[in-house]
Formats: structure tokens, C-alpha cells, sequence
């Protein structure tokens, strides 16, 4: 994010780090993801380059998140099936969105 926030600015590291009053070093870390910043280091960050930081609080996707713990435990065979019943799931929550053409 950083990396892009720069970039877009037309900055190097050593302009945004002198603009964000930290080191290039430490935009370099944070770059490279040896070294993450803090919330409000990343907002000073992207302020120097002429961005802002935005969040959004959201409840997790429980759909993304049961696909996740399905791959992550179960054997090939039963994560096939858990997949066929998913692909047919959809396709049948498709078919309700969907005017018939009758």
C-alpha cells in the first residue's frame, strides 16, 4: 500500500520518508513488509503522499470462511463433494435470482 501510495505520487523513498518525518529506511522495511507500521504511522504515511486511510468495519464473509476451514481440514475426497454441493447450491441461488422464461 505504501509502495503504491508512493509510486502514484511520483516520491522516492527518501522524499516520503523526509515529507512523513521518518526515516527511508523505515519506508524501505515497511515496503519491503519487513516491518509492518502502525495504524497511525500508515495514516502519516499516506497523508505524506497525498492519500487517506479509510476503514470499514465488516462481519466476515461466513460463506469465505467455511470454504477456508473446509480446505484447510478435510481429505481431497470429502472436500470434492463439499465442493459439488456448493457448486449446486449456487447454481440453484442462481436460478431463483434469474426471471423464468416461461
Amino acid at each position: 500500500m505504501i509502495r503504491m501510495a508512493r509510486r502514484k505520487a511520483g516520491l522516492t523513498q527518501s522524499d516520503l520518508a523526509t515529507l512523513a518525518k521518518t526515516s527511508q529506511a523505515a519506508i524501505s522495511a515497511y515496503e519491503s513488509g519487513r516491518r509492518s507500521p502502525s495504524v497511525q504511522t500508515l495514516a502519516r504515511i499516506l497523508e505524506a503522499a497525498g492519500f487517506d486511510l479509510r476503514m470499514r468495519l465488516a462481519l466476515p464473509d461466513t460463506h469465505d470462511c467455511t470454504r477456508r476451514v473446509a480446505e484447510a481440514l478435510l481429505p481431497a475426497a470429502e472436500l470434492e463433494a463439499f465442493n459439488k454441493r456448493e457448486r449446486t447450491r449456487s447454481s440453484l441461488a442462481k436460478a431463483r435470482r434469474e426471471p423464468s422464461d416461461a
